[in-house]
């Protein structure tokens, strides 16, 4: 019953949101072209395709920003340490790459062992296979993981402490595994929002 309850809570959440973000707006937007109808019928329906578009692309940044701030939150949880006192960055490597963490204070030593500790539990799971942090996190299997996961044998992860955090050093000689590393780093960029390069750098 208290399930049920929370998916309807859920649903009428959404319902809201369409109603309140979508749809009233499409509505107020098209009474006021109805009332100002341009003489040209091709000019009416251009306007109309440009406000419906219009409210699409405000739902989609919206979208976009509520998930991000999950994406924190559950981030947050997963980890064990904050997003407003570390740094995020992934890099894009000719062998795979690197994901590194680090504490913006240097003298936040409770985070800095926090983010030591979280990479060298997350090395030891992805060299099973084990990708549940990320998936949690990200509340969708990432790209590359099938493939990480298929090839974890080929796949080597070497954690490295830096002066304020630390790194998982991710590598392989096998095209494909890189690939799907690439692949992982990049959506982790995108949906982490860490401004670092996509492009595959130098070592």
């Amino acid at each position: 019953m208290i399930a049920k309850r929370a998916a309807m809570a859920q649903r009428d959440n959404v319902a809201g949101f369409w109603a309140t973000n979508i749809f009233s707006p499409a509505k107020s937007m098209l009474t006021s072209i109805a009332i100002w109808r341009p003489r040209s019928a091709m000019k009416y329906k251009s306007a109309v395709t440009f406000l419906l578009f219009l409210s699409l692309s405000v739902f989609a940044e919206q979208s976009s920003d509520e998930h991000h701030a999950a994406v924190v939150t559950r981030g947050d949880h997963v980890m064990g340490f904050s997003h407003d006192k570390t740094t995020h960055h992934f890099r894009l490597l000719p062998d795979g790459g690197s994901i590194e963490a680090v504490a913006n204070d240097t003298s936040d030593a409770a985070s800095r062992q926090e983010i030591r500790e979280h990479l060298e539990h997350i090395a030891g799971m992805f060299s099973k296979g084990d990708f549940n942090a990320p998936m949690l996190i990200h509340a969708r299997t990432p790209p590359g993981v099938p493939v990480m996961k298929k090839l974890r044998s080929e796949i080597q992860y070497r954690v490295e402490d830096m002066p304020n955090g630390a790194r998982v050093r991710v590598s392989s000689q096998n095209p494909k595994a890189i690939a799907a590393i690439h692949d992982f780093l990049r959506f982790q960029i995108r949906d982490h929002q860490t401004g670092d390069p996509t492009s595959v750098s130098a070592q």
